[in-house]
């Protein structure tokens, strides 16, 4: 092994003026779920995995977005739920949740 971290999770929590357009992750509860997402990472004792918080992921629309490195396996969640199924079943077991899975084949990036 090499680096300081096994696994990456970088999740939005950019926020927008009011009224944009393209919405943002913030105002979605981005900012609770990332740090619920950190608080699980350190209650299961997992030392090589860092959660931060990200500025703009540009996933705007589809938000809260993360993605998972090195996978590069990116998600849109919503709830504690989601997180504690990305946690349990990404982050500690290496499987991809599909039904959160923001897939470059089908998701459009912004303009």
């Amino acid at each position: 092994m090499s680096g300081f971290y096994d696994i990456h999770v970088f999740c939005c929590v950019h926020q927008r003026p009011a009224g944009h357009t393209r919405g943002c992750c913030a105002d979605k509860g981005a900012r609770a779920l990332s740090d619920l997402m950190c608080r699980l990472t350190m209650a299961h004792g997992l030392r090589r995995v860092r959660v931060n918080h990200a500025l703009c992921l540009n996933m705007c629309e589809h938000g809260p977005a993360l993605v998972v490195y090195p996978d590069g396996v990116w998600y849109a969640y919503r709830t504690e739920a989601d997180v504690r199924e990305i946690m349990h079943e990404h982050v500690r077991h290496g499987r991809t949740v599909r039904r959160l899975l923001l897939d470059p084949a089908v998701t459009p990036l912004p303009h």
